[in-house]
């Protein structure tokens, strides 16, 4: 047999097998799904609980809507949006850690990482921007439009701010309107207020704003509930 044929036959079958090995999906990193009797979509490690009892959620992402009891029609889509979620429904986190401590809120819509991410059982709120309302623990009908807006908001409710840094530190005024960059900056406890424009009524000395840090363990559906400083919630 030509030497050059006796070749060609000996590496084929190499190249060949090169091939299977490349595409084996043994070779290639699995990510965990779920689509259930119950209608609840997930993907990613950790994502949703498969013992809960909710329906017609969808969790994308490392641990999203982990924590989930009863909860129904959640939209977690985020590295660990929602993780705390137990019996909250009607819930929309699109994020890293938005909504992170959310229990029993429900109708909350957070857009942004660490957005809401301290709500436990506010309801009816809206985050749009990185760390809106990002203190917010049991405040409701709350609307943040814009980074950091409302960022320190806790127990006050029905506050609109629009604009980067507008009300951030509200704390427990309700009642309040703000467009503009930095509206009502200073403004802490007061209540039906409205600012319109650029720095209207804005603080000289504005509280520092820390960002809420995530713990980077794993997270089980028996994990204990833990806040994004890494406070336990009891």
């Amino acid at each position: 047999m030509n030497s050059l044929i006796r070749l060609k036959i000996t590496i084929l079958p190499f190249f060949t097998g090169l091939t299977c090995f490349a595409l084996s999906p043994a070779a290639r990193a699995q990510c965990p799904s779920i689509c259930d009797a119950n209608l609840n979509t997930a993907v990613g490690d950790s994502a949703f609980n498969t013992s809960s009892i909710g329906t017609e959620n969808t969790a994308i992402g490392n641990s999203s809507l982990t924590n989930n009891t009863s909860g129904s029609f959640n939209a977690a889509i985020g590295f660990q949006a929602l993780l705390n979620n137990s019996a909250g429904h009607h819930n929309t986190a699109t994020g890293v850690i938005a909504l992170f401590s959310n229990r029993t809120g429900i109708e909350n819509t957070a857009t942004g990482a660490n957005a809401l991410s301290f709500n436990t059982i506010g309801s009816n709120n809206t985050a749009t921007g990185v760390l809106a309302l990002g203190h917010n623990t049991t405040a409701s009908n709350n609307t943040a439009t814009g980074s950091s807006a409302l960022f320190n908001n806790t127990t006050g409710t029905d506050n609109t701010a629009t604009g980067f840094n507008a009300l951030v530190n509200n704390t427990m005024g309700g009642s309040n309107t703000a467009t503009g960059l930095q509206a009502l900056n200073s403004n802490t406890t007061g209540g039906n207020n409205t600012a319109n424009g650029e720095m209207r009524f804005f603080s000289t000395a504005p509280a520092s704003i820390t960002r809420p840090k995530v713990s980077k363990r794993s997270f089980t559906t028996q994990a204990p509930l833990i806040s994004p400083l890494g406070v336990m919630l009891a």
